[in-house]
């Protein structure tokens, strides 16, 4: 049956749910109280599609290493002393979540919600409008030291144990995976089933299948309110004036907890601020997308330049730049790559984008058993590229009355209610 359906946030979860929604036969409205072009961190991240990524960012040891971290302003994270019951709240939780019996139940979810998403991207690809510059080469993470290396080793023997491949490559190996580059690594492990492709585009090839799909997008279309009826939304309140629809969808990123605080419904995030620069000539060209694992930077051919990108600062909604997080960056990159220097970044202009994280690392997404036609879709931190897909395909079995065909439990958007 067809139902009118209001989607609330333009990133590329909320396009993303638009695009299956449509498919699935339902008529949409999508709502985004920026404009068309802002450049939010859906445009600007990584590129990366990353089955590799099975454990949630709430894992054992971060506790100790983020507070180690927090005292080096150029170190991969950072959070912002304030006095926040929401963010005490949220720090609780991720040390409450930070265990070897949570991750070992999210991996299996994690595992299953990226490898779906990445079929989903192949599809994606292959129809009419689907040149996003996806490229199915792997990814490295490259470890400076044997130490590392070794760690990440066990990390690919859970990957293998959960059926993700995995191959450890010492620095030689590491070489001939990339004979146009120069590396200073111990070595590396190589995922190939990981992708990366060009976020731009992918939002672009998305929006141009709304509008031939007839999806009623709304730029500048601020959410003010609620009317409600009983336990139902009656109408969403908006800079617009009042929308009325069968089923609602929240997918508004890091503003997501401010959007449902009238629902009475409490979806814990913290804003993640991660900074990035693109090199649109580097002195080399990696043809693998990589993460420099002891720095925690993201490095991705993109259209012929080089993305570079890293850290997590929690520091609410400041979007202004820390250049001490920006020089970290930089500096990073020569480490592992020599004929790079940091001053090829000169000039260019750094960005920040504001990535939702939950205290437990995993992503709200399902209804909500506050209102009936409420579901929820947010929280991905930094995999909301990646789980793009997977994230519109199980909302849409979820508006179509259909059982998701992924076990949701854990992705409860009423785990902390």
């Amino acid at each position: 049956m067809s139902k009118q359906v209001i989607i609330i946030g333009g990133g590329v979860i909320g396009l993303s749910c638009a695009y299956y929604a449509a498919q699935a036969g339902h008529r949409v409205t999508l709502l985004d109280r920026e404009a068309a072009d802002h450049p939010g961190c859906s445009h600007r991240n990584a590129g990366m599609v990353v089955p590799s990524h099975f454990t949630p960012l709430a894992a054992p040891g971060m506790v100790a290493l983020g507070l180690k971290w927090m005292w080096n302003p150029e170190s991969p994270f950072h959070l912002k002393p304030r006095l926040d019951g929401g963010l005490i709240a949220w720090a609780y939780r991720f040390w409450r979540a930070a265990t070897p019996a949570r991750v070992r139940a999210a991996a299996p979810v994690l595992r299953d919600l990226s490898l779906a998403s990445r079929a989903a991207f192949e599809s994606l690809a292959a129809q009419e409008g689907g040149d996003f510059g996806l490229a199915r080469k792997g990814l490295l993470m490259l470890c400076k030291t044997a130490h590392t290396l070794d760690d990440e080793a066990a990390v690919a023997r859970q990957a293998r144990d959960l059926g993700i491949p995995a191959e450890v490559l010492d620095a030689r190996q590491t070489a001939a995976l990339e004979p146009g580059v120069r590396m200073d690594v111990s070595g590396a492990v190589f995922y190939p089933q990981d992708c990366h492709l060009t976020p731009h585009r992918f939002l672009g090839a998305l929006r141009g299948w709304l509008d031939a799909m007839k999806v009623d997008i709304r730029w500048r279309t601020a959410v003010t309110g609620w009317r409600t009826e009983g336990k139902r939304i009656a109408a969403v309140r908006t800079s617009d004036g009042d929308l009325s629809g069968d089923e609602y969808v929240i997918c508004g990123g890091s503003w997501s907890p401010a959007i449902t605080r009238d629902l009475r419904v409490r979806i814990p995030l913290q804003a993640g601020k991660g900074y990035g620069m693109t090199l649109p000539q580097p002195r080399q060209l990696p043809q693998h997308c990589a993460i420099l694992t002891e720095a925690r930077v993201a490095v991705t051919p993109m259209d012929g330049a080089l993305r570079v990108g890293g850290t997590m600062e929690i520091a609410g909604f400041d979007e202004t730049i820390d250049l001490r997080r920006v020089r970290g960056i930089m500096q990073s990159v020569p480490d592992y790559f020599p004929d790079f220097r940091a001053e090829d970044f000169t000039g260019l202009e750094p960005w920040v984008g504001l990535r939702p994280c939950s205290p437990d690392g995993l992503p709200y997404l399902g209804r909500t058993a506050a209102h009936a036609n409420l579901t929820i879709a947010t929280g991905h931190a930094m995999m909301g590229l990646s789980l793009a897909p997977v994230t519109g395909m199980l909302i849409a079995e979820i508006l179509s009355g259909h059982p998701p065909a992924i076990d949701l439990s854990l992705l409860s958007p009423d785990r902390y209610a």
